[in-house]
């Protein structure tokens, strides 16, 4: 291979690999981290009332590599009597479906870095696998160490959630 070969190999591997950097590459994903539910609202006909009693537990992780994983939960839930997740009364089945959320997925993000959509993968919600959301369904947003999520249900129930980042 002649020095002119070499060098117009080494140009478009360059160029490739450019073009096919993501939008963000330049800009810090603002998303990346784990971060604590701290409160989570549900905002029903105008009352405002917490969504996962009082002290709600949950994480959120987004990583570097475009994915999320999101639990959260009510620890106010009892346990089952059998002690089988399998063999729960029509009670506490529909107490810890009714208090909890468990779901992950791919996410995107702008060119700021900031939350663009999700797809979700997978989820205890069965009716949520295969969503995809935009901003204009959800609202992530990062100001320094807290994240604010909005979004509505599709019966129009409001629900803000607030996380900090976890150090």
């Amino acid at each position: 291979m002649n020095k002119k070969s070499i060098a117009v190999s080494l140009g478009l591997a360059v160029a490739l690999s450019i073009a096919g950097a993501p939008a963000w590459a330049d800009s810090p994903n603002r998303m990346v981290g784990t971060w604590r539910m701290v409160s989570a609202y549900l905002d029903p006909d105008g009352v405002r009332r917490p969504a996962y009693g009082p002290s709600p537990h949950g994480w959120l992780v987004f990583t570097e590599e475009l994915t999320f994983v999101e639990v959260l939960t009510d620890p106010r839930v009892p346990r089952f009597v059998s002690g089988v997740r399998g063999e729960g009364t029509d009670a506490e089945n529909r107490a810890a479906m009714a208090g909890g959320i468990g779901f992950f997925g791919r996410y995107s993000v702008d060119e700021d870095g900031n939350f663009s959509g999700n797809r979700v993968e997978g989820s205890t919600f069965p009716n949520w696998v295969g969503s995809v959301r935009t901003r204009d369904d959800l609202q992530i947003v990062v100001s320094g160490d807290r994240m604010t999520e909005n979004f509505r249900r599709p019966e129009g129930t409001e629900v803000e959630i607030i996380f900090e980042r976890v150090r």
